[in-house]
């Protein structure tokens, strides 16, 4: 059945083209009422807000309940939130994403009340929901929830709550984070727990081991972002692994290794950097370049001069700003 008709407490204050929409919300034909639901969307009138939530619950066409659950995306009041977590449960597939990205943008910490009331539910779907919308809440009790739901069996899960621990950079999810980033079984989410460790110091010794245990792993893209990591750290002790993944089989894990050595700023990584100058992927010569800008190791000015003459604009231009950098460093 479509949704009910709704009637306001106070519809005798409503505009006649908020009545008029209204009424539209029973039209026989799905296109009238999906487009009914934007109209009135489009009053930010939080007096209808009763008639797009009937819509979500009652509607029988799951692209109207689709339409409704974006739109209510803008409103947090209880009501709202509730309806939307009872959408994660909604027959079709369409209505439970809208409702899942609708709930991701959160901002109220007061909604996180309604939304950890859905955390263990049987379906992996709804779990994950609701830790993608804590994410940036700031909710008290995110910290445990997210620690606990990191030995969810669900994949999809675990992976939600490692982006939570790393949007709170609670230093106490660091050692379970670097075992999720070297032992999960999900190539996925030991890439997220690599770089939700972005927040660690080259001083915690732990992280550091796990990463670049993790520029050792049978997946690049967990490889690619131990490099960016480990460049976020600037530790030290990453250099020699890190020299050694440019000859990564993967020119990704390359590109972001060449970024971290730059990052890191020792000279010991001038003569490798340099080599890749040549390379036949011009990425890879992009980023050695800037790489040893950053460098600003005065050894590394005739290489760069050569790769001013570089086929590509992006190397010729990379190569300038190196350069200019190493010049003005005296």
């Amino acid at each position: 059945m479509t949704a009910p008709l709704f009637t306001a407490a106070n519809a005798d204050a409503l505009p006649a083209r908020a009545t008029a929409l209204i009424a539209r919300l029973t039209d026989a034909d799905a296109t009238v009422r999906r487009i009914a639901v934007l109209d009135i969307a489009d009053l930010e009138d939080a007096d209808l807000l009763p008639a797009l939530v009937s819509v979500l619950r009652n509607d029988d066409a799951a692209e109207v309940r689709s339409e409704a659950a974006r739109v209510l995306a803008s409103w947090e009041e209880g009501d709202v939130i509730a309806a939307l977590c009872e959408a994660l449960l909604d027959a079709d597939a369409d209505v439970r994403e809208a409702a899942a990205q609708s709930l991701s943008e959160l901002k109220d910490p007061a909604s996180a009340h309604v939304l950890v009331g859905w955390a263990d539910r049987p379906e992996p779907f709804v779990r994950a929901a609701v830790l993608r919308g804590l994410r940036e809440l700031r909710f008290a009790d995110s910290f445990a929830l997210a620690l606990r739901a990191l030995a969810d069996e669900a994949a999809t899960v675990r992976l939600e709550a490692v982006a939570v621990l790393g949007w709170l950079k609670d230093a106490r999810a660091l050692s379970t984070l670097a075992e999720k980033a070297t032992g999960d079984a999900d190539a996925g989410v030991r890439r997220a727990a690599v770089g939700a460790l972005g927040f660690a110091t080259p001083a915690d010794g732990f992280v550091v081991a796990a990463l670049l245990d993790a520029l050792l792993d049978d997946a690049w893209q967990v490889r690619e972002e131990a490099a960016t990591t480990l460049g976020k750290l600037r530790a030290p002790i990453a250099r020699d692994a890190l020299i050694a993944a440019l000859d990564d089989a993967y020119w990704q894990v390359r590109v972001r290794a060449a970024r971290a050595l730059g990052q890191l700023r020792d000279a010991m990584a001038v003569r490798p950097l340099q080599a890749l100058l040549i390379h036949t992927i011009s990425n890879l010569r992009k980023e050695a370049a800037l790489a040893l800008g950053e460098l600003r190791d005065r050894t590394a000015l005739a290489a760069l001069h050569d790769a001013l003459d570089d086929s590509d604009p992006d190397v010729r231009k990379a190569a300038r700003i190196a350069i200019q950098q190493i010049e003005s460093a005296g």
